[in-house]
């Protein structure tokens, strides 16, 4: 007998926000090389020696600021999205795993073929592709079961940029807000990667261009901006970024903005911390006068439905 199992799988977050836990986290992300390519004998005593050493207790002090009573927003909210489909589907096993914290996928992997799952749709929660995430994915869950004895049907989901139901709560939400309230523009945030990851060949920056355009298209004539924000490393990143056009835009007469960022499923450090603190300051502080963030999917059961019209796509 045949048995479906949905497998969602997001970034991950530290256990705790203070520095050991944060490190542990740290040091499993910047030791993917899917992430970090540079060669790992180089890469590898640069992150143990140096990042890994100053680097926790600085994002510990930002964990804490967006930390929740029950853990983290990603960790919270990804098993909301979890329980929600879980309820959508009944019949399925969902579950979630981290890339780079607990649930780890090989564990959660594991246990879906304990309980008997046949055939299994993995959903990487980034709606555009990029190797650094979804890749990454890609390559954990291959490599899982190229150390298995036991094959299963899969399908692994490469991205969900183009699903209507995801483009319309984007616009439908931009709609809504900007029928409440006046702004000069819209400003797209997208989690950058380096320059020469796409000039290898990653089409990151084309899903998102088209994330914007298909958004825009249901939004209507409105003057928007794309940008890319969460810059690592001396690396050349993709542009303009978030901060720099955010600094710059009230010179330009753009005081009242509205922020979304559709890269994002689930609000985490980099929307609720780098968005809408950080670079609502940088805007306040450069002579705008109205920055809203508005917030992703989160818990809104409307995601549950984004997921499942790609699992009956």
């Amino acid at each position: 007998m045949r048995k479906q199992g949905i497998l969602l799988i997001n970034l991950g977050s530290p256990a705790k926000p203070a520095a050991p836990e944060v490190k542990t986290y740290l040091e499993r992300f910047l030791s993917d090389p899917r992430v970090i390519k540079t060669p790992r004998a180089i890469w590898l005593p640069i992150l143990k020696g140096v990042i890994l050493q100053k680097r926790p207790a600085k994002s510990a002090a930002l964990y804490q600021q967006i930390w929740q009573t029950a853990g983290s927003p990603l960790v919270i909210y990804g098993r909301e999205q979890q329980r929600l489909l879980q309820a959508r589907f009944p019949e399925a096993c969902v579950e979630l795993a981290m890339s780079y914290s607990e649930p780890l996928i090989p564990d959660t992997l594991t246990r879906l073929l304990q309980h008997g799952v046949t055939d299994l749709t993995v959903i990487p929660l980034y709606p555009q592709y990029s190797g650094t995430t979804v890749g990454s994915i890609f390559d954990e869950v291959m490599g899982f079961f190229r150390k298995s004895d036991r094959i299963i049907d899969l399908r692994f989901v490469h991205s969900f940029f183009d699903q209507p139901a995801y483009l319309d709560y984007f616009a439908n939400q931009i709609k809504a807000s900007l029928a409440q309230a006046e702004y000069d523009g819209l400003l797209f945030s997208y989690h950058g990667i380096p320059v020469s990851y796409v000039q290898a060949g990653d089409p990151y920056p084309e899903e998102c261009q088209a994330t914007t355009a298909g958004i825009m298209a249901r939004v209507g004539d409105f003057p928007y901006y794309q940008t890319f924000q969460s810059r690592f490393g001396p690396d050349e990143w993709l542009t303009p970024a978030t901060d720099t056009t955010l600094k710059t835009l009230p010179g330009q007469g753009v005081k009242k903005i509205l922020v979304v960022a559709p890269g994002f499923v689930a609000d985490c450090l980099e929307t609720i911390h780098e968005i809408d603190i950080e670079n609502r300051a940088y805007f306040l502080e450069n002579g705008g006068e109205v920055f809203t963030y508005l917030p992703t999917f989160n818990d809104d059961p409307a995601f549950t439905e984004v997921l499942a019209d790609i699992l009956q796509g």
